[in-house]
């Protein structure tokens, strides 16, 4: 087997053994807050089952065939008093942060996303339960709620990793993370049974280092320059990636 070879030169201690990077100003990172974030497109704001179930569970219905929750650890639900429940404890949980995605076009709810796996210690937060309605889904706001997320991860709140894992076998959100600028680490095996049957996931992540040029492709992208009269995109975010 040939020898590891670590992907940037390390330093080394005093024996000679190669280490990892120093960071002697690091401490634990805040845990993020339930509070909202504004863009353009959309507005992502805490999960509120009074404020949001209703638009969600309709939106949520526009999905005839139930493909929104093929890679979900739940769904699709057997009434709307079940979902409803079910978003109702999700806005509760404290081991996670579940927010509503707004179309800011009709003022309604039409998806979400959670930050999960937060390990301020280490500087790791994971973005996850992405469940976007057919309303949300490859429109210029379900990239933004990203974005948005991604930023307050980073610059708002210091964390140095940003995660975000998938079944190996959901392509889409696997091409997903990867047209946001996230890099794939890897497949863990036989990491989960869900539904009745074994999943491997797909590990992908941003870091710290890798933030500022993401961000960067994705303001380009965002911006108004890059859209027509009828709302279409000039360039795909790929091409300012590129740059």
């Amino acid at each position: 087997m040939p020898p590891h070879t670590p992907p940037v030169a390390p330093r080394h201690n005093h024996l000679g053994q190669p280490i990892g990077a120093a960071l002697p100003d690091w401490t634990p990172r805040p845990i993020p807050a339930r509070s909202p974030m504004a863009g353009r497109f959309c507005r992502v704001e805490p999960l509120d089952v009074a404020m949001h179930a209703d638009d969600l569970i309709a939106a949520y219905a526009l999905d005839t065939e139930g493909r929104n929750w093929t890679y979900l650890p739940y769904g699709p639900f057997e009434s709307p008093e079940a979902h409803r429940a079910w978003l109702a404890n999700a806005a509760q949980e404290d081991h996670s942060r579940f927010f509503a995605i707004i179309d800011l076009t009709t003022g309604k709810a039409v998806g979400v996303a959670a930050f999960i796996a937060m390990q301020p210690e280490i500087g790791s937060i994971e973005v996850g339960h992405l469940a976007y309605s057919p309303l949300l889904q490859r429109t210029p706001a379900a990239t933004e709620a990203m974005y948005l997320m991604m930023r307050r991860a980073f610059e708002g709140y210091g964390y140095r990793r940003y995660e975000w894992k998938c079944d190996s076998l959901n392509s889409p959100s696997w091409n997903a993370a990867e047209r946001l600028g996230f890099t794939f680490e890897g497949i863990h095996r036989q990491a989960r049974v869900l539904k009745g049957r074994t999943r491997d996931n797909a590990w992908l992540s941003i870091t710290d280092a890798e933030w500022p040029a993401v961000r960067t492709a994705l303001q380009a992208w965002l911006d108004p320059a890059n859209f027509d009269e009828a709302g279409h995109q000039r360039h795909r975010l790929e091409v300012f990636r590129a740059k």
